[in-house]
């Protein structure tokens, strides 16, 4: 039993559980729980961020990497609603987290008071779970269940809100011991009805993502596929977590699907989606399985017994968290013949040949070999943190990610296509893996949304390479428009700054990159600096992805008007 002041309590508790790092922007609604970081400064360490967006983007990165809630302060207020954005990135990518907000003074609340709102209403949708501590002896009792939350079952996001003359008040209570994640196993009968479908099929494909993946599960998931001699390919946003340089790995299924692997999944005869939601994302707008009964016979594995039959009815259903799945793949024994191992490599094939860039000497930047060139350089367990629009494209289609059965994640990006995270999300990758090389991959607009997180970088003395590809225009709208209003350009354009000076005068090494041949010596620079730095890529507005310009995609859609 400890007596102290709410404030203190709380950060004890967290300490409590095994959080080493949380990120935020100082508010006057908690300055008791910031005088309990000072408390407890040589256990965890408060990152001062610059934007709530660019905290909670931070916490959720940090979540992704570890498998243990990253933690986020944040104000009431504007505070929180800034924060919302990684709160809902944590819930869509199920990423474990805990936003605790500054709350107004429990005499003047429901007055619309300064800044107050309604926590419980405004995050009800995009957290698993929403609530307020009043009491503060209840402290330990509220932080242990969050942890819980969080990490059990589908993994996701949870706020606390702390009304600010409760953290002033002296209370004693019992630290509680570390939470411990809930796993789940699965029922023995339906891993057996499980070989015996895939036994029974002859173009089987296995789709693999979600969160909630360890590295001893990743692993073992590679042994099935390998001993079965399945076809395995991502889901969205989740390439690392199957290696890509598995003999049995045939890409992405997401933004950069190639013709080839999309024809694969739907003429194929079962697929076994593990981890994965089977989200608007992954599926191609619910139409490489149509719901709710695919073509295809359906086998779903999750953690979530409410995400199971919720859109597509399997026709087996197996609940159970990823690592007690895959620990008992070993009681599946595959068949002595399997008549799909030639479908499987032909798909190998299939992905080889889309991962080949064409040489384009038609525009200044090859982009294809900028790719390649960046892969070349740095080392195998690179992490590369990514926002969202068209330029991410070349990173998702031509980039070999590292599987985490290697030890941990190289691909933390968001499946909610949030643009700004990956400035955010390369700082918390470095703070939290300072041993690894970490590569932020942005667009010019995306950069703008959280860049000034760069000052965190440089605060915290922490190397990161930041890539800007700049082409002057909100690239994913710009492609849409050229699709269905050809010629019509509306709200994409945008004025830039000179994004190497602007880098400069934050402190980082500044470079740009005007044509392919510019690259590698900057790369090689950046990867030898003490501090970070920033390589402007100037691309032609005119490739505006992997497989289109701008003008091929004007010309399709005036021919199909």
């Amino acid at each position: 039993m400890t007596k102290q002041i709410a404030g203190h309590l709380l950060i004890e508790s967290l300490v409590g559980h095994g959080a080493d790092m949380c990120f935020g922007v100082p508010g006057e609604s908690y300055l008791a729980a910031l005088d309990g970081m000072y408390e407890y400064r040589e256990k965890m360490r408060f990152i001062i961020c610059r934007q709530e967006g660019g905290a909670a983007n931070m916490a959720e990165a940090y979540g992704k990497l570890t498998g243990r809630p990253g933690i986020c302060f944040v104000t009431r207020g504007p505070g929180a609603t800034n924060a919302s954005i990684g709160l809902h990135t944590a819930y869509q990518d199920s990423t474990p987290m805990i936003l605790f907000i500054g709350q107004v003074a429990s005499d003047v609340q429901d007055r619309e008071a300064f800044q107050e709102i309604d926590y419980r209403r405004m995050f009800g949708q995009v957290a698993k779970w929403v609530a307020q501590i009043d009491v503060p002896e209840r402290i330990p009792e509220y932080v242990a269940r969050a942890f819980q939350t969080a990490t059990s079952g589908r993994q996701g996001p949870v706020v606390l809100a702390l009304p600010e003359d409760m953290l002033t008040r002296v209370a004693e209570a019992e630290i509680l011991p570390p939470y411990r994640r809930n796993l789940t196993w699965p029922d023995p009968s339906r891993m057996q009805e499980m070989g015996g479908l895939i036994s029974a099929a002859k173009r089987p494909l296995m789709l693999v993502g979600g969160g909630g993946w360890t590295p001893e599960a990743c692993e073992q998931l590679q042994q099935f596929a390998a001993s079965w001699d399945l076809p395995v390919a991502c889901a969205f946003r989740f390439q690392d977590t199957f290696d890509n340089r598995h003999p049995n790995y045939v890409g992405e299924v997401g933004s950069t699907l190639g013709p080839a692997l999309r024809r694969r999944i739907e003429n194929s005869d079962l697929v076994i989606a593990v981890g994965v939601r089977l989200g608007e994302g992954t599926t191609r707008g619910y139409a490489l399985l149509e719901p709710p009964r695919p073509r295809q016979k359906l086998i779903h594995v999750h953690a979530g017994a409410e995400e199971l039959g919720s859109v597509y009815q399997a026709d087996l259903m197996i609940q159970a968290s990823l690592p007690g799945f895959a620990a008992q793949l070993q009681t599946v024994r595959p068949p002595a013949q399997r008549p799909w191992s030639d479908w499987t490599r032909d798909a190998v094939s299939d992905y080889m040949a889309h991962i080949t860039p064409a040489v384009d000497d038609k525009h200044t930047v090859d982009m294809g070999k900028v790719v390649q060139l960046l892969q070349q350089h740095v080392p195998e367990d690179t992490i590369y943190a990514s926002g969202a629009g068209n330029y991410a494209g070349w990173f998702v289609r031509y980039l070999r990610y590292r599987g985490l059965a290697n030890g941990s994640r190289t691909q933390i990006a968001p499946s909610s296509g949030a643009m700004g995270y990956g400035v955010p999300a390369a700082v918390a990758a470095k703070l939290t893996c300072p041993d690894r090389t970490v590569v932020s991959i942005s667009g010019d607009g995306c950069f703008l949304m959280n860049g000034q997180e760069i000052a965190t970088a440089i605060q915290y003395r922490v190397p990161i390479i930041f890539i800007v590809v700049n082409n002057g225009m909100y690239g994913t709208i710009r492609a849409h428009q050229e699709m269905y209003y050809p010629d019509r350009v509306s709200g994409t354009h945008l004025c830039n700054p000179d994004f190497a000076a602007l880098a400069q005068s934050y402190g980082l090494e500044g470079h740009v990159v005007a044509k392919t041949e510019d690259f590698e010596p900057a790369l090689k620079q950046a990867l030898k600096a003490e501090v970070s730095s920033l390589i402007e890529i100037r691309l032609d507005p005119e490739v505006i992805s992997t497989h289109s310009t701008l003008t091929q995609l004007r010309e399709r859609a005036r021919a199909a008007a």
